[in-house]
């Protein structure tokens, strides 16, 4: 049986920008088959991060992440593929970069904890309408996916 389609939202953040990881980043989603169905480069304003992170706001580190957040660009996306959830997290590595096995995005791009170029990982959706609006999402197929995906 194949398995689902799902979606994740990554969203590269702003060390990861001004360090000009975005290529890396999506190159290796790219190549493990995972469809870029929505992205976009925005500056967030606080506003926006405090809706985005309304999960943390109780947490300690909540203000220096919207601060952080807010002081450069960063590239919101959204990838559509077979257990791209699940596979999403393998390729990201541990939180602390310290812990993440070399080959995964943390383990060879991030420089500390505090510092992650990718981002965190939503399951499916969430996050998705804070920063990319659920209708500028595409389907679409590119030729390779009918080898890639049997289901298709």
């Amino acid at each position: 049986m194949a398995a689902k389609t799902e979606r994740t939202f990554i969203a590269i953040k702003p060390d990861g920008v001004q360090r000009g990881l975005m290529g890396e980043i999506i190159k290796r989603f790219e190549q493990k088959g995972f469809r870029l169905v929505a992205m976009k480069f925005l500056q967030a304003s606080e506003d926006l991060l405090k809706e985005h992170y309304i999960d943390l706001k109780d947490r300690p580190f909540y203000p220096g992440l919207v601060k952080y957040m807010s002081s450069g660009p960063v590239l919101a996306m959204v990838w559509e593929g077979a257990n791209v959830v699940k596979t999403g997290r393998v390729m990201l590595g541990e939180t602390n970069p310290a812990d993440s096995k070399p080959g995964t995005i943390r383990g060879d791009l991030c420089i500390d904890i505090g510092r992650k170029p990718e981002g965190q990982v939503y399951c499916l959706l969430q996050g998705v309408g804070c920063m990319c609006s659920r209708d500028g999402l595409l389907s679409w197929y590119r030729i390779l996916f009918c080898a890639v995906e049997s289901s298709k």
